[in-house]
């Protein structure tokens, strides 16, 4: 289960400690400029090291290309890259070679395979979003052809939340803090709270809030391939993701009907509604409105001090985790939430092609 997608499809490879992380990406339309600026501009908004607020591993991320690609353009046939690493610390882990982590994957991973890379994870690692940021970089430019944009932003870090929806804010100063907050300052104070907690060597989680716009009525199937169900199933794919909703969310459930309910009307020849408490999806298909959602983050499980485990064993002891690990995943976590919906969309974009006539 390494391929994600139906018609545009990653296949990613490659582990944390590895000589590299990379991929695949068939079904990407020929003929799309690929702005390799871009492409590095969206992989620098994930690499570890970008501000005081992630892991200090030092790594350039940078793309190359292996296939797929003449004289800068795609051509239909299957886009080969990679990331080679540079600067794992292999060492940081010998001393949990043979313990399990609290809330890591390492106990499910040796009872599922019998054998388990420690060195930060392995494959179980958030490096390997590094593929996603590259296939979702190349879904943007071909939706940006289909005026179909997609914006993430953190709007939560523990307890310090945005109250409004996203349309009270200017999603262009999103990239001008290092929280990736569009309020100056919450995002302060969102900075100040993952400094407290990377001080006492402790990790905090919250929220991401993503905003796809532009989108055209008809994406996503009535039963088992609803649209909705299916930028679910692509958040809840990233590392440490722990809920998502679309749309009102939970909160849809404190409201009647009669208040709920998004009214149809006729704007200058246009069926639109005059709300979208829906989240833009309605019976599992896109109906023009923006798609909103929002996805919820834990903590980082590897955290700066002693916690009580067991050894392969099952003898208990204790580990303190050595390393550098980020103490809030927010932050590098916004571009990926971006690349995975993009990729949905454009994915199910293609798909509904095959409905037209």
């Amino acid at each position: 289960m390494n391929t994600f997608g139906n018609l545009f499809r990653l296949t990613s490879f490659g582990e944390s400690h590895g000589a590299g992380i990379g991929g695949v990406i068939d079904g990407c339309p020929a003929g799309i400029e690929l702005d390799l600026g871009f492409i590095q501009q969206e992989l620098d908004r994930r690499k570890p090291g970008q501000s005081k607020l992630t892991t200090p591993r030092k790594e350039t991320d940078e793309v190359q290309f292996l296939s797929g690609v003449y004289e800068g353009k795609t051509t239909g046939t299957p886009i080969g890259f990679i990331v080679w690493n540079q600067n794992q610390h292999s060492s940081d882990y010998d001393n949990m070679k043979s313990v399990y982590r609290p809330s890591h994957a390492d106990y499910t991973y040796q009872t599922k395979y019998g054998i388990r890379d420690p060195r930060g994870g392995g494959r179980s690692s958030a490096r390997e979003t590094i593929s996603r940021c590259v296939a979702g970089a190349i879904a943007k430019l071909v939706l940006k052809q289909y005026q179909i944009s997609v914006q993430a932003y953190t709007s939560q870090v523990g307890e310090i939340k945005l109250e409004n929806n996203y349309k009270a804010y200017d999603l262009s100063l999103t990239e001008q803090n290092d929280v990736r907050c569009p309020d100056p300052e919450m995002a302060t104070a969102m900075a100040e709270r993952i400094k407290q907690v990377k001080g006492q060597g402790d990790t905090i989680g919250g929220v991401i809030t993503c905003v796809i716009k532009g989108v055209p009525v008809g994406l996503g199937e009535p039963a088992f391939g609803k649209l909705h169900a299916a930028l679910g199933q692509a958040m809840l794919t990233i590392n440490a993701a722990k809920g998502f909703e679309y749309g009102d969310g939970f909160e849809a459930g404190l409201y009647q009907g009669s208040e709920h309910n998004d009214l149809f009307y006729n704007d200058n020849g246009q069926i639109s509604t005059r709300t979208n408490y829906s989240g833009g999806i309605q019976g599992g298909i896109s109906n023009g409105q923006d798609i909103y959602f929002r996805v919820a983050f834990k903590s980082v499980a590897t955290i700066l001090q002693e916690q009580q485990t067991v050894n392969m064993e099952g003898e208990e002891t204790i580990l303190k985790a050595k390393g550098r690990h980020d103490p809030c995943v927010l932050p590098r976590a916004v571009p990926i939430v971006e690349a995975m919906a993009a990729m949905t969309i454009l994915d199910y974009y293609l798909l509904n092609q095959a409905y037209q006539k």
